[in-house]
């Protein structure tokens, strides 16, 4: 396995800052790593205190010219000013030479997500096979509550485990996700039934002691990439001619509740997102399936 590219002192300490007082996601330092890199290459080996605003301009500049879109220079930009906000704060740093530089913008990408239809036509395929069963329990909850893929992949039976659990008394999941925020979600009844009736057979498999809820047919925890392969598989044999990954389920929970009640800052809460405007893209797939609608029932909009 080829070993990582050393980070310069600067960046590590910084990395291990975000691990220990912000207690940054593994996932997120890895990221945060990456544009750390990006900056000291840039750099060549520079300090970031003999940095100025145009040199990060033309840093900018550069991996625009490499290929990279505007939303992962946001990306990097707001990683570096970070490091700066730190540099400022614990050594001395007088200025923040990021503030104020902005990426190029990319066009608009909006959440891919199924139709009501699609997503009926690919949840009422039937589980023929154990291992099935145990998938369609997993996708009937991806989309019946909206869960990340990363939250549902650590659910476990145990009632009050800090990493997940259903409550079938109260018909509710509870995980936890980003930033170490739990939030308590409904689960509907042919998800709960599609639970149920995992539940019911999971003993049949070796478990080996494992808590997890969703486990392989080897009793090893499902991992996020497990789960991928198997939604892929899934929607192969649904017939369903329509790439579908396991945030698009999300995506389809939030779409399909805002089509029908409109209140966003209920779908905000059953998401879990800390900000509203995370929340407000929906809006837009909402006015699509709105415009649609217009387009093949107004009289006038006919061609």
């Amino acid at each position: 396995m080829d070993e990582k590219p050393a980070l310069p002192q600067w960046a590590s300490d910084y990395l291990a800052w975000l691990a220990t007082q912000k207690r940054a996601a593994a996932l997120t330092l890895e990221n945060y790593r990456r544009d750390l890199l990006r900056l000291a290459e840039l750099a060549q080996g520079r300090a970031p205190h003999t940095l100025t605003a145009p040199e990060i301009r033309r840093f900018a500049s550069r991996l625009h010219g490499q290929g990279l879109s505007g939303r992962s220079i946001a990306r990097a930009l707001s990683v570096w000013r970070g490091l700066y906000r730190w540099l400022i704060r614990n050594q001395g740093l007088q200025t923040n030479p990021v503030a104020g530089i902005r990426a190029p913008k990319s066009p608009a990408m909006l959440p891919k997500a199924l139709s009501q239809d699609q997503a009926k036509f690919l949840l009422d395929k039937e589980a023929e096979t154990l291992l099935e069963i145990r998938d369609r329990a997993m996708f009937e909850l991806f989309y019946s509550s909206g869960l990340r893929l990363a939250e549902l992949a650590a659910l476990e039976l145990d009632s009050g485990s800090p990493n997940g659990w259903v409550d079938f008394a109260e018909n509710m999941v509870t995980v936890h996700g980003k930033r170490n925020r739990t939030r308590t979600v409904p689960v509907g009844n042919p998800a709960l039934d599609a639970l149920k009736a995992w539940l019911n057979v999971r003993g049949q498999l070796p478990a080996k002691g494992s808590r997890a809820f969703f486990i392989t047919r080897t009793g090893q925890p499902m991992s996020q990439g497990a789960v991928r392969n198997r939604l892929r598989r899934w929607a192969l044999a649904s017939g369903l001619n329509v790439h579908v990954h396991p945030h698009m389920f999300r995506h389809s929970f939030a779409s399909h509740l805002l089509q029908s009640s409109g209140d966003l800052r209920a779908v905000q809460e059953l998401l879990g997102h800390a900000s509203i405007r995370s929340t407000q893209v929906y809006t837009h797939l909402d006015f699509q399936h709105l415009a649609k609608v217009y387009d093949a029932a107004h009289p006038r909009a006919r061609k």
